[in-house]
């Protein structure tokens, strides 16, 4: 379904005009070589410019749509009318001479077999520069001059002629359409899984670019490179047969996708893009504004309003397009594995449908958050930031709990076990109760109820809950308000000894913690003593028959949520008191 959703996506873009016919590719070009009729180099003209990377204004190449790159190996292949100086120019900085002048042969003798019957003027200029050209001249040629260094860096080629670039010639283009679809594949004769036709098979795929950590040069979503992944003695990607145009188009979508920097999103070492059918990239903006917050032309309270019409059905109009909350729309992650990918999930449904799941999971995350706390909802990085360590050098969450997290969401699935254990171990490791971790306590039980927790799975205090470990979790911190109170600025409180301990084992703990709040309470006077007198009396009223002496997970999370609702609810007071 991903190779089928992808080539479905290429052809509603080429329909639009926003990517090349088959046989055409986007490359990044440096430099264009201006040649004349008789196909001297009359100089070298720089076709990059200057674009910003953090704080520093950088050099990039500029994109033609260009012949389609072959995809090398070690071996010799020369690329037509675009390519680097080993093929054009038969000069690198690899040191080895021999080498580039086979690719410079290579690379004459390609345009010469294509070229042989296109008598345009820029094709014959093209082949007098390959027949006159020495590559030994490269290091004199005035052309090169303060260039020659960043040109045998690697950097790709094209040629110009007479004030116009040599690939926009109608002739030519005419004559490398002929010669590609000549070459209908080397492959034999098969039924490719995507079209359902019967052409030839592409044993090596097109790589696909823009993946973070994968390689620089490309990966390849397709590969079989190993006797472990073969069949019936059928070789790479002979194992699932595509065919030329399948190949090409699913990865010309796929590049164009990874290439729109304001669409992708990386959640851990994934990777994520997403489509609509019909390409419209209103849908794509709309759904990164709705769902994870990105910018927009709109405020918030402007995208809830839109988001609740078209969560009842009625169609709304985002950056002048109109949605349809039926549309299909797709979501892919990708992480990288040496040359290849990994595929995290494929995720499809309506735009709606997708919407909805989202929308659900933010409402299982509402929790009451403290007066500085910024986010008005929790972005899927910030929440997952709550299971790293903050002081480490690395602060990446897990990736495959990331992955996992980022699934749960879209689908509306129950939170995997390691988002919980990663929240619990943080917990207990810096015995802070964060607003984030309380939300994913909340949202994990929601969605995998369990009886000791159930009823406490609150936005806010509930006070009239008698769940024992809930109810203990309050306890706590008033406890620890006590000790706050009758020894203001200490260093440290309770919440530092004894936290982790009382809520695995509350059975030993609190008779000593209730014991030394009696020492705190005759340090306070009038009114504030009354106060935490009776909310102790309350609460311990709940445990006539003792603290139980063990809690289960379940139970720990109960309490968790309580000691936080508690705190929050008493730091709530402070602020209407110092506000009225």
């Amino acid at each position: 379904m991903i190779l089928q959703a992808l080539v479905q996506h290429y052809e509603d873009l080429l329909s639009a005009g926003k990517l090349d016919a088959p046989g055409w590719n986007q490359v990044k070009v440096s430099y264009a070589l201006d040649i004349d009729a008789s196909g001297q180099l009359l100089r070298v003209i720089s076709e990059q410019s200057e674009v910003p990377k953090g704080k520093k204004m950088v050099l990039s190449p500029r994109s033609f749509s260009l012949p389609a790159p072959v995809k090398r190996t070690v071996g010799v292949a020369a690329n037509f009318l675009c390519d680097n100086s080993s093929y054009f120019l038969g000069i690198d900085n690899k040191g080895n001479p021999g080498r580039a002048r086979k690719c410079f042969e290579a690379c004459k003798t390609l345009h010469e077999t294509l070229l042989a019957e296109t008598d345009s003027s820029p094709a014959l200029a093209v082949l007098q520069f390959f027949r006159h050209w020495k590559p030994e001249e490269a290091a004199v040629h005035s052309a090169f001059q303060n260039v020659l260094e960043d040109i045998t860096a690697n950097a790709n080629l094209i040629f110009r002629f007479n004030g116009a670039f040599v690939h926009d010639d109608p002739a030519i283009r005419q004559s490398w359409q002929k010669h590609y679809g000549a070459t209908g594949g080397s492959g034999p004769q098969a039924v490719c899984l995507v079209t359902g036709e019967t052409t030839a098979v592409e044993a090596v795929h097109p790589s696909v670019k823009g993946v973070q950590g994968a390689q620089s040069s490309g990966a390849a979503l397709v590969s079989f490179n190993a006797p472990a992944f073969c069949s019936y003695g059928k070789e790479q990607n002979l194992n699932a047969p595509t065919g030329k145009y399948a190949s090409f188009a699913y990865t010309t979508a796929l590049n164009h996708l990874l290439a729109d920097r304001e669409h992708i999103f990386r959640i851990g070492d994934t990777t994520v893009v997403c489509w609509a059918a019909g390409g419209e990239p209103s849908y794509q903006d709309a759904f990164e504004a709705f769902a994870f917050g990105a910018e927009s032309s709109y405020s918030e309270s402007e995208l809830q309003g839109m988001l609740k019409l078209l969560l009842k059905g009625q169609p709304i109009r985002f950056d002048e397009t109109l949605l349809d909350k039926e549309r299909p729309f797709y979501i892919l992650g990708l992480a990288p594995n040496a040359a290849r990918l990994s595929v995290r999930f494929f995720l499809q449904d309506s735009f709606g449908g997708f919407l909805e799941n989202v929308q659900a999971h933010y409402c299982r995350l509402e929790i009451i958050k403290p007066s500085f706390d910024r986010f008005q909802t929790l972005p899927l990085w910030k929440l997952l930031s709550e299971t790293v360590n903050q002081n480490a050098k690395d602060k990446s969450p897990s990736p495959n709990m990331a992955g996992a997290v980022l699934r749960s969401v879209l689908m509306d699935e129950p939170y995997p076990f390691t988002l919980l254990n990663g929240t619990l171990l943080r917990i207990r490791a810096e015995q802070e109760v964060t607003r984030g971790r309380a939300a994913i306590i909340k949202a994990f039980y929601l969605k995998r109820p369990h009886p000791d927790i159930e009823e406490v799975l609150t936005v806010s205090l509930k006070t009239d809950s008698t769940n024992p470990y809930y109810t203990l979790g309050r306890l706590f911190s008033v406890l620890e308000a006590i000790q706050s109170a009758a020894n203001p600025g200490i260093n440290a409180t309770i919440k530092d000894r004894y936290f982790n301990a009382a809520s695995a084992t509350p059975g030993h703990i609190f008779p000593v913690l209730v014991n030394l709040s009696q020492k705190h309470l005759r340090k306070l006077e009038g009114g504030l003593r009354v106060f935490y007198e009776k909310q102790l009396s309350q609460l311990m009223s709940v445990f006539d028959e003792g603290f139980p002496s063990r809690l289960s997970l379940p139970q720990q999370g109960a309490f968790q949520l309580g000691y936080y609702h508690e705190t929050q609810a008493r730091y709530q007071k402070k602020e209407d008191i110092k506000n009225a």
